[in-house]
C-alpha cells in the first residue's frame, strides 16, 4: 500500500510522491483513480438532480451546462457531457453503480449513455466489464440502430431530419452531415472540380477538394451579384490601423489586427486580403474615440454595434455563449443626454438582457475592462472581453516610434 500523503502544499505533494516506489505508485495511481470514478459518479447524480430542479436558474443561468462551466471553470463541451450523463442517471442505476465502484470509467459511461436505457442498462454495464471504450462505442451504435425503425421510410426520413452544416470560427473548420443522396452528389461535383484546378502534382487531395469548395462558392457569388470573375461579391471585415493597410514601404508587421471571425492576422494578410476584396474601412485612433459617437443618443450606432460584438463575441454575462438572439446593453441605464459609449456598451442575450432588468441583479464596471454581476443571491461573478480583442487595443494603444534620423 503506498503510504499517506498528508502534504497540504503542491511542494510537499511532490516530494512524498517522488519518495514512493514503483510498487506503491502503481498501487496508489489505482487508488486515486477509484476515488475520482466514485467522486464523479456522485458529481453526475448530484448534477441530474440539480437539474431536474432547476436550480441553476438561482444564480441566473440558462442552462445546468452553462451554470456547470461557470461555476466549475470547465469548457462547454466538458460540462456539456456532464450535464448529459446526469440527466439519464437515475434510469441507468447500474452503470452508474460500477462507475462508483470503479468498476468502468466515466469515458464507457459516456459512451453508451445515448443507447441505455432502464431495459438495456444491465446488459450495457456488463459489456463496459468487459470492452474498450472503442468497442462500447460500436456497441452503442448497433444498439442504437436496432432501436429503429426498420423501414426504407424511417431510414430516410431519419437521414434527413439529422442533417446539419456547422461552422467553428475559432478553428475555421466546417462539419457537415448529409443524407445519403446529398452526400454522393456533393462528392462528385467537388471531384468533378478537381481537374478544373491546376496542380503542382503534390498538393494532397483534401486541400484540391478544399479549393474546389470554395471556387464553386466564389463562383455561385460571382453569378448572383452578376459580377466578373474576378471581382469578389463579399465583404471581409478586418479592424487594423490605417498604417498598416497603407503602408508605402512595404515592410511586413507581426501583427496587424484581427480579422473579424478570424483571429489575429500579420500585416501580410491585410494585403492578401485587401487585393480581391471590398474593404470597409472604419477609423480607429488608440483610445477608440471613433466608438465615441453616440453621446447623445439612445442606440449604438452600427459601427459601435459592431465592436461591441467583435469585443464580447457573446452574451457578457458569465458562463453564457448565446450569440443567436442578442442584445446592445447599457451598463448605466441610458437617459436623455446620457452616455451611449463603448465602455458602457455590453452584448446580452434576451434571457440575461431581462435578468439585469429584473429579479434583483446589479452590473457595474466598465465594459472594456471588466464587468460585475452580482445576483439575488449575493454571489458576485465578474465578466472580461476577448483576450483576442484586448490584445489587439493593447497594442493599438501603444506608443510609436517616430521615423529614425
Amino acid at each position: 500500500m503506498p503510504r499517506a500523503l498528508t502534504a497540504v502544499n503542491g511542494a510537499g505533494l511532490i516530494s512524498a510522491v517522488a519518495a514512493e516506489s514503483n510498487e506503491e505508485l502503481v498501487s496508489g495511481l489505482a487508488e486515486d483513480f477509484a476515488q475520482m470514478s466514485s467522486a464523479q459518479a456522485r458529481f453526475v447524480v448530484r448534477l441530474g438532480e440539480f437539474d431536474r430542479r432547476q436550480a441553476f436558474r438561482d444564480e441566473g443561468a440558462t442552462s445546468v451546462e452553462s451554470w456547470t462551466a461557470e461555476r466549475f471553470g470547465v469548457s462547454t463541451p466538458t460540462a456539456r457531457t456532464y450535464a448529459h450523463v446526469g440527466e439519464k442517471a437515475w434510469d441507468v442505476p447500474h452503470l452508474v453503480g460500477a462507475l462508483r465502484a470503479g468498476e468502468i470509467t466515466f469515458d464507457k459511461v459516456r459512451a453508451v449513455i445515448d443507447a441505455a436505457t432502464p431495459e438495456t442498462d444491465r446488459e450495457l454495464c456488463d459489456q463496459a466489464r468487459a470492452c474498450s471504450v472503442r468497442e462500447l462505442t460500436d456497441v452503442a451504435r448497433s444498439t442504437a440502430e436496432l432501436a429503429r425503425t426498420g423501414s426504407a421510410s424511417s431510414r430516410s426520413g431519419s437521414e434527413h431530419d439529422g442533417r446539419y452544416v456547422r461552422f467553428n470560427d475559432r478553428h475555421r473548420t466546417i462539419s457537415a452531415q448529409l443524407p445519403g443522396d446529398s452526400y454522393a452528389r456533393t462528392k462528385a461535383c467537388l471531384d468533378a472540380q478537381l481537374g478544373e484546378i491546376p496542380s503542382d502534382g503534390a498538393t494532397p487531395l483534401d486541400q484540391r477538394r478544399c479549393d474546389a469548395l470554395v471556387g464553386i462558392i466564389q463562383s455561385a457569388g460571382n453569378e448572383a451579384a452578376g459580377q466578373a470573375a474576378t471581382a469578389s461579391p463579399y465583404v471581409v471585415v478586418a479592424h487594423v490601423p490605417l498604417d498598416a493597410l497603407f503602408d508605402g514601404a512595404g515592410e511586413r508587421s507581426d501583427l496587424a489586427g484581427e480579422l473579424e471571425h478570424g483571429g489575429l492576422i500579420d500585416g501580410e494578410t491585410v494585403h492578401r486580403i485587401a487585393c480581391d476584396a471590398t474593404v470597409v474601412v472604419a477609423v480607429d485612433d488608440a483610445l477608440g474615440h471613433t466608438m465615441y459617437e453616440g453621446r447623445a443618443q439612445r442606440f449604438a450606432t452600427q459601427a459601435q454595434h459592431r465592436e461591441v460584438m467583435r469585443r464580447d463575441r457573446h452574451c457578457r454575462f458569465p458562463g453564457c455563449t448565446n450569440l443567436t438572439f442578442t442584445n446592445v446593453h447599457h451598463v448605466v441605464p441610458w437617459k436623455p443626454g446620457g452616455r451611449t459609449d463603448l465602455d458602457n456598451l455590453a452584448l446580452t442575450c434576451v434571457h440575461h438582457h431581462h435578468l439585469v432588468h429584473s429579479a434583483g441583479w446589479t452590473v457595474t464596471g466598465n465594459a472594456n475592462k471588466e464587468l460585475t454581476f452580482e445576483g439575488p443571491t449575493g454571489r458576485v461573478m465578474t465578466s472580461r472581453p476577448s483576450p483576442l480583442w484586448t490584445t489587439v487595443t493593447a497594442l493599438q494603444a501603444r506608443p510609436r516610434a517616430g521615423p529614425s534620423g
